[in-house]
């Protein structure tokens, strides 16, 4: 009787392994093949908006179809990305325990976790919009909100196309000052929302990712299998709550992007009076673009006259305080915690105009 229950045991056991083995060569045919084709679909994102706009008869030297090819162009890239990342950071997960990560990070000394953020954000060269599902992913890892939001200002605001244009147009000392006073707004942001406590202003569904509560089996239990319907679960999880918001955030930036009123902005930035660099933040807010995007702008007002360290001061919020990236982290994030953000922010930016037009 023991040998017939052990053999069927061992039978059983075996089934089993076949049957893993199974599921986890089906998960590898599928990635394998979903891979090249996100590849593919991201590295010809600027060609299917152009074929899609042509099929309207419209043209990019118009206001119109401007306006259209950054909506056709940003939103699938956008929603490749949050796919893509969120599908990564959901297996990434499954072997770090959002406490174990948090412990990681909060034991480092002060600033150093912000720091490092910061510094990712310089190599990562994403919009506001497209930096928002690492932002999301750091968040569900269990690195501490001030960390995360030390990335969120960092990756669109200073990154190396940035620096190259502004080293092209106006030298190494612009560019080294605008490197240095970005990477210290990012780092004191991110420092001064750690500092105020505000996790309890994440969305519900987002505090329950970041403390493990959705699905989180302890890494050491799970094979490769359900690692992989971890992933699969965070994107159900996360893209399907926020994808609306990300559509309404770029159709929002589209319309503006085709729309910049370049002569009225440069008429307010050229003034000396002290209100001209917070005006042109307040101005900077409702756009949307990306930091390659907004320096023909900055070259452009410039050259008419506006003062360096305003147009700078309106880029920064362009890029790293726009109404599309609040509308898309308004499902994350709840109204007080945004508002906080922008101010923290905003300040900082500020203060970056006031010093650019006093040195240079």
């Amino acid at each position: 009787m023991n040998a017939h229950r052990k053999a069927e045991l061992n039978m059983n056991s075996n089934q089993t392994i076949r049957q893993n083995l199974s599921s986890v060569h089906r998960w590898l045919t599928m990635i394998s093949l979903a891979v090249p084709v996100w590849v593919l679909a991201y590295l010809n994102l600027d060609h299917f908006a152009q074929w899609l706009i042509g099929l309207f008869g419209l043209s990019r030297n118009t206001h119109l179809g401007e306006a259209m090819h950054f909506f056709f162009f940003d939103t699938p890239k956008v929603l490749l990305l949050l796919t893509g990342i969120v599908f990564a950071m959901g297996i990434i997960q499954t072997f770090f325990a959002p406490e174990r990560t948090r412990a990681l990070l909060s034991g480092k000394r002060l600033g150093a976790g912000n720091m490092l953020a910061a510094s990712l954000g310089i190599v990562t060269p994403f919009c506001s919009c497209s930096a928002v599902p690492l932002f999301i992913g750091f968040l569900s890892a269990g690195v501490p909100l001030g960390v995360t939001f030390s990335f969120l200002i960092s990756a669109p605001m200073v990154n190396e196309v940035a620096l190259v244009l502004l080293f092209g147009m106006f030298g190494w000392k612009v560019a080294g000052l605008y490197l240095g006073m970005g990477l210290l707004v990012a780092i004191v942001a991110g420092l001064v929302i750690g500092k105020l406590g505000m996790e309890r202003h994440l969305e519900d569904w987002v505090q329950k990712i970041a403390k493990g509560e959705v699905a989180h089996i302890p890494g050491e239990e799970m094979g490769w299998v359900q690692r992989f319907e971890a992933g699969a679960q965070h994107v159900r999880e996360i893209v399907g709550k926020v994808w609306p918001y990300v559509i309404a955030g770029i159709a929002l930036g589209a319309g503006i992007h085709g729309y910049v009123p370049e002569d009225f902005m440069a008429s307010i930035m050229g003034r000396d009076a002290w209100w001209s660099v917070p005006v042109a933040v307040i101005l900077g807010v409702p756009m949307y673009t990306n930091a390659a995007g907004i320096i023909p702008i900055v070259e452009a007002l410039i050259g008419k006259g506006a003062a360096l360290g305003t147009v700078l001061a309106f880029m920064m919020a362009v890029i790293a305080l726009s109404a599309p990236e609040m509308i898309i982290l308004r499902k994350v994030l709840k109204p007080a915690l945004i508002a906080t953000f922008a101010s923290v922010v905003a300040c900082g930016i500020v203060l970056v105009g006031y010093v650019f037009n006093a040195v240079i």
